[in-house]
């Protein structure tokens, strides 16, 4: 059976808070997890000289078995991590050297979820993913911020993850898939 979702978690910790939240919405929508933290992904590079590493092949699994992609990121410096900021510049390398890895990512759908110390986030957050997504030819099925209160996720919390999943990305994933 074809898994049609996928979450990016692009953390300095690969058991942190934002994997807590990771973690959540995987059990409640069967998507797998990729870990950016346990993959070798160098920094763009105009000449190209990271193409050996993780980058490439993990996109070609990315586009040949995902139809949605919900990244999730701390919030470092009112940003994404550098992790994620990494990823996401490496995407260049699919629009100047394997352009048909990039053609790959019309149609399909992305989402963003950020995890910070506050319930509050800085307006404009989610730019960059948006914008992304416009640019790539995705479809935005939108973005939520979370928090952590003492290391748990708390049940109000809880309640605004399972609406997020189930008006947005369930039902998204639906409108765009069935």
């Amino acid at each position: 059976m074809k898994i049609k979702g996928v979450i990016i978690q692009g953390s300095s910790r690969s058991n942190g808070n934002t994997n807590k939240i990771t973690s959540f919405v995987q059990k409640k929508t069967g998507f797998d997890i990729i870990d950016l933290k346990s993959k070798q992904i160098g920094e763009f590079d105009y000449n190209f000289k990271n193409k050996a590493d993780d980058f490439l092949p993990l996109m070609v699994e990315i586009v040949n078995k995902y139809d949605t992609i919900i990244f999730a990121t701390p919030v470092y410096w009112y940003s994404m991590s550098g992790i994620m900021k990494n990823f996401f510049d490496r995407i260049t390398d699919c629009l100047k050297i394997e352009k048909e890895i990039g053609r790959k990512l019309r149609g399909k759908t992305m989402g963003m979820i950020s995890c910070g110390s506050d319930s509050e986030i800085k307006k404009g957050f989610e730019m960059p993913f948006v914008e992304s997504a416009n640019y790539l030819g995705m479809h935005y099925l939108g973005d939520m911020h979370t928090w952590m209160e003492n290391e748990l996720i708390s049940e109000s919390l809880k309640k605004e993850l399972n609406t997020f999943i189930e008006k947005k990305i369930k039902t998204v994933y639906n409108n765009v898939y069935s």
